[in-house]
């Protein structure tokens, strides 16, 4: 059977202060810890001070060797496109070709207002950033607004995993991703979405997307080490899900019990996992999770 890889979110501003602990060090951290990768958000005007995706990941790109340099998620749709593909063609550059693309259309209207684009035209930008980003990132002279423009360096064009677990970011992956990348769900619904993935890909003639999935982790116990209730009571508020229907999605307990959890996504059909840590010291959490991933 495939192995699950597993990665983690870089640890925000907030837990770089506590922790002292920079991106760079939290990115040698992981890798030397075993996992696979190191991932960072997208987020503009979500009220609290964020990094920039492509800044943070490049300062873990120049720290590590091996592992992802990945993206959960990018909003391509939020920039102008040409813009856009230079932001990836120069962390693809950066990393040496380790760079994984989440792609999202995501966030609340205050994101795209704050951008400067309409809420509702945020599909459509997606799609054409999908559509045009392979001959762009080739360095092939591509027509924007009747501008001819070719962004440099020209590179491989990286996996692009489609985030969400909705009907329409499934369709988008199967006929435009090489992944389908939703967070917060269970085993379950990993396996009822990855045959509708299938399905629609049979359908476009194109192979299943590999299926990466996002989730939450807090490790071990003692205080300030948050409970499964806590942690699936910050998915429903956050997601305005009831939390009856997220009690079982976050990783808790011991770095056996959270093998058995992260098994059950994989034999759901995930070859992937991207969780983000909580907990009073990042690097511990880190640990443990490479402990859950040996035990895999």
């Amino acid at each position: 059977m495939d192995n699950l890889e597993i990665g983690v979110i870089l640890p925000g501003i907030d837990v770089q202060r506590r922790d002292g602990i920079t991106l760079r060090d939290a990115a040698r951290h992981t890798e030397a810890a075993g996992l696979d990768g190191v991932w960072h958000g997208d987020h503009l005007a979500v009220g609290r001070p964020t990094l920039d995706a492509a800044l943070a990941l490049t300062a873990a790109a120049t720290a590590t060797e091996r592992i992802t340099i990945g993206t959960g998620v990018f909003v391509p749709a939020l920039r102008p496109l040409a813009w856009a593909a230079k932001q990836i063609a120069t962390l693809q550059y950066l990393s040496a070709g380790r760079l994984v693309l989440g792609v999202g259309s995501g966030g609340g209207p205050d994101q795209w207002a704050a951008a400067g684009v309409p809420y509702t035209e945020r599909g459509r930008r997606t799609d054409t950033a999908l559509d045009l980003l392979p001959r762009l990132l080739a360095g092939e002279t591509t027509p924007l607004h009747d501008t001819p423009i070719a962004p440099s360096p020209a590179v491989p064009m990286p996996p692009v995993w489609v985030g969400n677990a909705s009907p329409a970011a499934i369709r988008r992956a199967a006929r435009r991703g090489d992944g389908w990348f939703p967070s917060l769900i269970t085993p379950r619904e990993v396996a009822e979405g990855r045959t509708v993935l299938a399905d629609l890909a049979a359908a476009h003639d194109r192979p299943v997307p590999t299926v990466a999935i996002g989730g939450t982790s807090a490790l071990g116990g003692g205080p300030g080490v948050p409970s499964r209730d806590d942690l699936a009571a910050g998915i429903a508020s956050a997601y305005g899900r009831p939390q009856a229907d997220v009690a079982d999605v976050p990783l808790t307990g011991t770095p056996a019990q959270a093998a058995e959890r992260l098994a059950a996504y994989r034999d759901a059909g995930a070859r992937h996992a991207v969780i983000g840590v909580a907990g009073p010291d990042w690097r511990t959490q880190v640990d443990l999770l490479a402990e859950a991933r040996a035990l895999l």
